[in-house]
């Protein structure tokens, strides 16, 4: 064992009992529930994907998080270009300090987001949305070319990447992902979430919410909310 942590370094090999705890620490979600179904919270160090359909609350669920992160700081790589301050800033977090990214492609997003994981500045990075990661090939191409599996592509080597170095650096990486329909199904499931099955392979854990209704105002004249329902479809820290 010494030889292999001489040559590979400290901590390559150890053993179990002497590294200091075998537990996966966590962190609250900001849903008391869902830490409960969690086993404690949201993983340190680990994955986590969060899907569903639309207007769903992914993103909301994740800004709880990010108010959540007990005093370290956090990066929101918003893909999207749909970050709205005043609505983050009303669910408790610290806009003044949160870190904004805005990519202009796919590549650029996953590489800031793996750099800032190494640095060991971020103890939780939020990339809004997977589907939202255009790879630069697309986007410098013409509209209605094939461009098949390029997303898929992406996202499989910079998660090869970016697991071990969130791992290293105690960082929590959460991907918001969409729900997509298959064509031509007409047995089983046909929704399947973009960005190839790589995602769904390196989380630890996968969070599936849908909307169950609106929530009324004590007049009843007005939507004041969103019901949800979160559910633990992967877990591998419990």
């Amino acid at each position: 064992m010494n030889d292999i942590n001489n040559s590979f370094g400290k901590g390559s090999v150890t053993r179990l009992g002497s590294a200091g705890g075998a537990l996966v620490e966590t962190f609250p979600s900001g849903c008391l529930t869902l830490d409960f179904a969690l086993g404690g919270g949201l993983p340190k160090g680990r994955i986590v994907e969060i899907f569903g359909p639309e207007s769903s609350g992914k993103t909301t669920l994740a800004l709880h998080a990010i108010a959540e992160k007990l005093g370290g700081n956090a990066m929101l790589v918003d893909a999207e270009h749909a970050f709205d301050p005043a609505y983050s800033k009303a669910l408790g977090v610290d806009v003044e300090n949160l870190i904004v990214c805005q990519p202009d492609n796919g590549e650029m997003a996953l590489e800031i987001a793996d750099r800032m994981c190494r640095s060991g500045a971020v103890d939780l990075i939020c990339v809004d949305s997977v589907s939202a990661l255009t790879p630069r090939a697309e986007i410098e191409g013409e509209i209605g070319m094939q461009q098949m599996g390029l997303q898929a592509r992406l996202m499989s080597q910079a998660l090869r990447k970016m697991s071990g170095n969130a791992s290293k650096a105690g960082c929590t990486l959460i991907f918001l992902n969409q729900i997509r329909y298959k064509i031509g199904v007409y047995y089983g499931n046909p929704e399947v979430t973009s960005g190839g099955i790589a995602l769904k392979f390196f989380a630890s854990v996968r969070l599936e919410i849908r909307s169950t209704g609106k929530i009324k105002s004590a007049k009843g004249d007005e939507d004041v909310g969103l019901r949800v329902r979160v559910r633990v479809q992967k877990s591998k820290v419990i």
